[in-house]
């Protein structure tokens, strides 16, 4: 198998990476994550204008290809946004939601919505987990109920990421035994939104739903059937989610290698003592082993196997998650007091990585899963 990048992928790769590097800056990022979106909407245009925001959609719906990008192509731009820290909800609107409608949507559904994610007016959010939940994508308690040609909506979502700058969220709602998606205006008549930073200066919300009422075309897939739809397009988000974590290892590598070299102690750089040397080399190590781990998921993630699927990215997740534990908290360590601190860009690329961590499962979580899936096979 070639893991080689297409000269399309690296050239896609050197024009994200010269953007980070010259218009998202460490300071600019900090001046956005204390703004009232939470991030740049200049930057969101620009990343319509590079394509990324259409790239794993069909050339029909407004995609850059014939057939959209793979997972692969969503892992080179998740690392080179990880670098840069980015605030941007790109995996909530273009990877879960944009993926969700791409899988499952109607042709109206696709025709309305994908080709304005690509063009950066829509963005949207997956409120599906709920108080309670701890991961379990069954754990759903809102629910649907037929009214008229349409349905009523009614529950509460829990730190729907992304949702306090939604156009529209896709709800998931139980209607009697199963559970549907649906798509609804963020504005709409009875819903309630909570907003709030979190800890790596991105938004959530928790949102509550009362009365609210769509039409039947409001219905994403068939009545019943969402369970599956929300376990792929969970697990394209974790795998983007790892390649995120593998771009902000490596960047932690890079600063704190610096910093070896420049403090001095005792006269001569901290980087001369070896104890210091042989735990940058088990960062460098876990790194390319995330890496690996992370290139395995995005091969994977594809496949329509769906066993095969969830395994190998449950595998990625815990392993990826272990692997930035280690490499963020011995960043922080060999930098000392100043890792810690709001003004040096270490101590948010560490919140970042815990934050990765524990979104959509963390390790334990899917360790269980993993296991789990070997029992069954």
């Amino acid at each position: 198998m070639d893991f080689n990048y297409t000269e399309e992928q690296l050239a896609l790769q050197d024009t994200l990476r010269r953007f980070i590097a010259r218009d998202y800056a460490f300071e600019h990022r900090r001046a956005l994550a204390k703004s009232a979106d939470g991030f740049d909407r200049q930057a969101w245009k620009t990343f319509a204008d590079f394509g990324i925001l259409a790239l794993p959609f069909p050339e029909e719906f407004g995609g850059i290809s014939e057939h959209g990008g793979n997972a692969v192509d969503t892992m080179l731009v998740m690392e080179m946004l990880g670098r840069g820290l980015a605030l941007e909800p790109y995996v909530p609107t273009v990877v879960l939601c944009g993926g969700l409608i791409r899988d499952a949507g109607s042709s109206a559904q696709k025709e309305a919505l994908l080709p304005a994610i690509a063009g950066g007016e829509l963005m949207l959010a997956l409120a599906h987990f709920e108080p309670g939940a701890r991961y379990e994508l069954d754990h759903v308690a809102t629910t649907a109920t037929a009214k008229g040609s349409g349905w009523q909506l009614d529950g509460a979502k829990a730190v729907v990421l992304g949702a306090p700058s939604a156009d529209k969220l896709i709800v998931s709602a139980r209607d009697g035994k199963e559970i549907s998606l649906f798509l609804i205006d963020a504005k709409a008549p009875g819903v309630t939104l909570r907003a709030y930073p979190t800890q790596d200066g991105a938004r959530a919300a928790d949102i509550k739903l009362a009365n609210v009422t769509v039409g039947a075309d409001a219905l994403i897939g068939t009545a019943g059937g969402a369970l599956p739809i929300v376990e792929r397009a969970l697990d394209y988000a974790n795998a983007a989610l790892c390649a995120e974590a593998v771009g902000i290892m490596s960047a932690l590598n890079e600063v704190t290698l610096e910093y070896l070299k420049t403090r001095k102690q005792f006269g001569v750089p901290i980087g001369k003592f070896q104890a210091l040397q042989h735990r940058m080399a088990d960062m460098v190590i876990a790194t390319e082993q995330a890496r690996s781990m992370a290139t395995l998921a995005a091969v994977r993630v594809d496949s329509r196997d769906a066993a095969e699927r969830s395994r190998s990215v449950a595998a990625t997740k815990a392993y990826v998650t272990q692997s930035a534990r280690l490499v963020g908290q011995q960043a922080v360590q060999l930098h000392g007091g100043m890792g810690v601190v709001d003004e040096l860009n270490v101590a948010h690329y560490f919140k970042r990585l815990t934050m990765i961590g524990l979104t959509f499962g963390d390790a334990d979580y899917h360790l269980g899963k993993f296991s789990d899936s070997l029992l069954a096979a």
